[in-house]
C-alpha cells in the first residue's frame, strides 16, 4: 500500500494502461505541454510522445466527436473535459454518438471510450463551472457513469473503465485531486457497479457518492457517532448501474436512510434510489426516505450563498435525527 494524491492515482491508472494497451491515448485541453489543467497528465507527454498525449485547441465537440470516431475504428481514447460543464458543448457527440454506436450499428461497433474531468462546485467559481451532472448522463442508455470518492478507487475504477468497451463517464472533482488516501500496490481494479460499505452500522443507511462521502457524509458521521447512533455508510461508486441491491439489504437492516446528493434535487439518483427502496424495500422502512440535495438554484458566486445551497454537514446530521425521529 501506498499514500498518494488523487491526481496521481489517476495518473497511474493512465500510465498503466498506456504502457499495457498501445491503443490508449489521451486527448483534451492542457493535457500535454501543461501536463493537465491540474496536473493530473503531468509527464505523460515526455514518456509517451505527442500521438498518444494530444494538446487540443478549445473545442470539446471537436476533439470529442473525433475521439468517438478513433473508439469506433479500434482505438481507445480517455477524452479530459476541464470540467464538465465544458462537456455541454460535446453532448451531441457523447449522446447521440458515443452511447448509441452499438446499438444503432446492431452490435457492429463498440465505443470503448472514457469521458474524464471534473464535475460539481469546487469554491467560487460560480453557475456556469459548478453543475452536477452525473444524473444526466446517467438518464443515458449506453453509457456507464462512475464517481469515484477516493484515490484507490479512483485508480481501480478509471483502470476498470478504459479496459470497458463501452462508454465510460468518469466524473471527477477539483477540490479531490490532492486529497492523499492507500492505494494497493500491483495490478488493482475495481469493477463497476459495485458499491462499497464503507462502514458498518445498525441505526440508519446514509447513501453518497463522489466528494460528498469525505467532505459531507463522514463528518456527520463522526458527529452522530458521538451521540449514539449507528450509522452504515454506502459509497455507490458508479450511478449507472446502479448497486440497488447493496442498498435495499443495508436499508433491511437498519430500516431508515438517507440520501446524500451534491446536484439539485429534481429527477436526481437521490430521486431514484428513493423510488426503488419504496419499491423493494417499503415493508422494512420505519420512516420515509430523506433527501440532502442542493437547493434548486445555480449556485452563486458568494461563499455565505454557497453554503446555504450545497449540502452540509449540518443538514446532513439533521436529516438522520428526522428519520430517527430524534429532535
Amino acid at each position: 500500500m501506498r499514500e498518494i494524491q488523487f491526481r496521481e492515482a489517476l495518473r497511474e491508472a493512465m500510465q498503466e494502461e498506456m504502457r499495457t494497451d498501445s491503443t490508449v491515448f489521451l486527448i483534451g485541453e492542457e493535457v500535454a505541454e501543461y501536463n493537465g489543467a491540474y496536473k493530473v497528465s503531468q509527464g505523460m507527454l515526455d514518456e509517451f510522445g505527442p500521438e498518444r498525449v494530444i494538446d487540443t485547441p478549445i473545442a470539446e465537440l471537436g476533439f470529442g466527436g473525433i475521439s468517438v470516431g478513433a473508439a469506433a475504428n479500434g482505438l481507445r481514447p480517455i477524452v479530459e473535459f476541464m470540467t464538465f460543464n465544458f462537456s455541454l458543448v460535446a453532448m451531441d457527440q457523447v449522446i447521440n454518438s458515443a452511447s448509441k454506436i452499438m446499438s444503432m450499428s446492431g452490435g457492429q461497433y463498440s465505443c470503448p471510450i472514457v469521458f474524464r474531468g471534473p464535475t460539481g462546485n469546487a469554491g467560487q467559481l460560480s453557475s456556469q463551472h459548478s453543475s452536477n451532472f452525473e444524473n444526466w448522463f446517467a438518464n443515458t442508455p449506453g453509457l456507464k457513469v462512475v464517481v469515484p470518492s477516493n484515490p484507490a478507487d479512483a485508480k481501480g475504477l478509471l483502470k476498470a473503465s478504459i479496459r470497458d468497451n463501452d462508454p465510460v463517464i468518469f466524473m471527477e472533482s477539483e477540490v479531490m485531486y490532492g486529497d492523499k488516501g492507500f492505494v494497493p500496490d500491483g495490478e488493482y481494479l475495481i469493477p463497476i457497479g459495485k458499491a462499497n460499505i464503507v462502514k458498518a452500522g445498525k441505526d440508519v443507511t446514509l447513501v453518497t457518492f463522489g466528494k460528498m462521502l469525505s467532505r459531507v457524509v463522514m463528518p456527520a458521521v463522526e458527529e452522530l457517532e458521538k451521540q449514539g447512533i449507528s450509522v452504515e455508510v454506502i459509497d455507490l461508486r458508479s450511478v449507472r448501474p446502479i448497486d440497488y441491491l447493496t442498498v435495499v439489504e443495508s436499508v433491511k437492516k437498519t430500516n431508515r436512510c438517507v440520501v446524500v446528493e451534491e446536484a439539485n434535487p429534481l429527477a436526481a439518483i437521490s430521486s431514484e434510489i428513493t423510488y426503488h427502496l419504496q419499491r423493494w424495500a417499503f415493508d422494512f422502512l420505519d420512516s420515509p426516505v430523506i433527501r440532502v440535495n442542493s437547493r434548486d438554484l445555480p449556485l452563486p458566486y458568494a461563499p455565505t450563498l454557497i453554503e446555504e445551497i450545497l449540502p452540509s454537514v449540518e443538514r446532513t446530521v439533521k436529516a438522520v435525527k428526522q428519520v430517527l425521529y430524534r429532535s
